[in-house]
């Protein structure tokens, strides 16, 4: 899986970097949480702070295209985005620990 960063710009007003990025892989589409940590790992930031906003793969390409934000604070990304997309981006919990 290689990321490329195609547009990349800083929006002080919400303290947050806006990326969009493209993703080529092999195999099936990767999950947004692999996505999430190879972004903050490209571009220097906490994986907890990466908001995958979308992703669009093509029938029969093996590119995913998509659009993340990069918050500085967790309290500035709750404050500015909304609960399901939070939701969306949160780390899933395994089966068993939701039986409980």
């Amino acid at each position: 899986m290689e990321i490329k960063v195609l547009e990349e710009k800083n929006n002080p007003l919400l303290q947050r970097r806006e990326v969009q990025f493209s993703v080529s892989h092999n195999l099936g589409t990767p999950s947004r949480q692999e996505i999430k940590n190879k972004i903050a790992a490209y571009l220097n930031s906490k994986p907890e702070l990466v908001i995958i906003e979308r992703m669009r793969s093509q029938f029969g390409k093996r590119e995913t295209r998509g659009y993340a934000k990069i918050y500085e604070t967790e309290e500035r990304m709750k404050r500015v985005e909304t609960e399901h997309i939070v939701q969306r981006n949160q780390k899933p919990v395994p089966k068993e620990e939701k039986k409980e």
